[in-house]
């Protein structure tokens, strides 16, 4: 079963929109890393944060 926020298509450098916002206020992140695990880098606070992938799919809400 598929949730109507998962993204599939996405690659490095990719910027997505997550869910939920990240303390810093910013909702868009880059994507630096793809593997079993997605390291996305916040565009806000330059933060770096590693999700699992089926994590990343379902709180991605859209490519930027």
């Amino acid at each position: 079963m598929k949730g109507a926020g998962m993204i599939k298509e996405y690659d490095i450098g990719t910027k997505v929109l997550m869910k939920k916002q990240h303390p810093c206020g910013s909702y868009e992140w880059e994507i630096i890393r793809v593997g079993a695990d997605i390291k996305i880098k916040c565009l806000g606070c330059q933060r770096i944060v590693m999700l699992p992938r089926n994590k990343f799919e379902k709180d991605a809400k859209k490519t930027v």
